[in-house]
């Protein structure tokens, strides 16, 4: 398995399902969780939430996934995702994303999701690489990638085009011989 659910001190992180539908639509609708996702406009509507939820479905199937990071001190609810796309297999290199609804912001959450995150990367995909792309506003995210050990290779320069202006990301990656 790929993609297995995974426990950490304080965290459930269970593939995205249809019971996650509302918690998808209330965090990226909200702005400041989709401040610097400059890859999607935030959801707007019920369907879209579905249609993102039937996105992340079949993991195993398709290759990517998105857990959704479940609080154990709050009975299991929702608090932010993260997981892998644009898996190069051949390669072994994937890329992370990851999202915390600002609640939770500054706990050492979303650095022991991405712990665990990362272990399943290189132990149960085999992965050699690891890389990010975050924008170069978000301090906080390119702070985290670097206490975890992630190295800046430079800017990605006009990553994403968003709402008429371009946005520039820098690229981190992890080695597995590093990690």
């Amino acid at each position: 398995m790929h993609f297995p659910p995974i426990e950490t001190e304080r965290l459930h992180l269970v593939n995205v399902s249809q019971k996650h539908t509302n918690f998808i639509f209330k965090h990226f609708g909200n702005s400041k969780v989709c401040e610097y996702l400059y890859d999607e406009e935030d959801l707007e509507n019920y369907d879209q939430a579905l249609a993102l939820v039937e996105w992340f479905s079949n993991p195993e199937e398709k290759g990517y996934n998105r857990w959704v990071m479940e609080s154990k001190e709050l009975g299991g609810v929702p608090i932010g995702t993260c997981g892998f796309h644009l898996w190069d297999r051949q390669n072994r290199i994937a890329e992370i994303g990851y999202d915390l609804y600002p609640d939770y912001w500054g706990r050492g959450l979303m650095k022991e999701a991405l712990v665990a995150c990362i272990n399943s990367g290189f132990q149960h995909m085999g992965l050699n690489r690891i890389h990010a792309y975050v924008a170069v506003e978000n301090q906080r995210s390119s702070a985290l990638l670097k206490r975890l050990g992630f190295t800046c290779e430079g800017v990605f320069r006009d990553k994403h085009y968003y709402q008429g202006s371009y946005y520039d990301h820098y690229i981190f990656s992890l080695l597995r011989r590093e990690w």
